[in-house]
């Protein structure tokens, strides 16, 4: 399997169930972040055999220690992985490390909060919640959130000042 007998001791003790790994270099670096619908099968994948690019062969060579996240779900995993790669930044991780991913929930600090969802997280004291990864459900969500309450929706600036000076228009 591998040289390294610490490596070869992880990988044997391994769960088949659902998690996250991380693969961490010598000085205790993250290399890379990976879901795994088994964590057993697939990290053993790593290194049970001779791989094409010459990419994931130098990340393999690099590997000094892995530690795992066991969690209920695929989906759960999924959404773990996401967070971590974004937290981390891994060098190996060329996915994943924009903001292009899955939505959050944002309530707004704001005088009056508005809520909605974003795929962008701004630390403005806000409040947000996620990441989800269906759309449509977080879609359905919020609207139903809509019907039981009466939220703001618009992006008015409704400062005490603005109220004021008659600067904006309410309905």
């Amino acid at each position: 399997m591998t040289e390294n007998k610490h490596i070869e001791a992880i990988i044997r003790s391994l769960p088949e169930e659902p998690g996250v790994y991380q693969y961490f270099d010598v000085d205790g670096k993250i290399l890379y972040v990976g879901k795994a619908k088994s964590l057993k099968k697939r990290v053993s994948s790593y290194f049970s055999k001779e791989h094409d690019s010459s990419r994931l062969r130098l990340l393999v060579k690099k590997i000094a220690d892995i530690k795992t996240i066991k969690v209920n779900t695929e989906m759960d995993a999924l959404l773990l992985e996401n967070n971590l790669i974004k937290t981390f930044q891994p060098r190996y991780n060329v996915n994943l490390k924009d903001d292009k991913t899955y939505p959050w929930v944002v309530i707004k600090k704001e005088r009056f909060p508005r809520i909605f969802y974003t795929r962008k997280v701004i630390k403005d004291g806000s409040e947000y919640l996620g990441p989800f990864a269906n759309v449509m459900s977080l879609r359905a969500l919020l609207d139903l959130i809509q019907q039981l309450y009466t939220l703001r929706t618009c992006s008015l600036d409704l400062s005490p000042k603005n109220i004021e000076a008659k600067n904006t228009v309410l309905a």
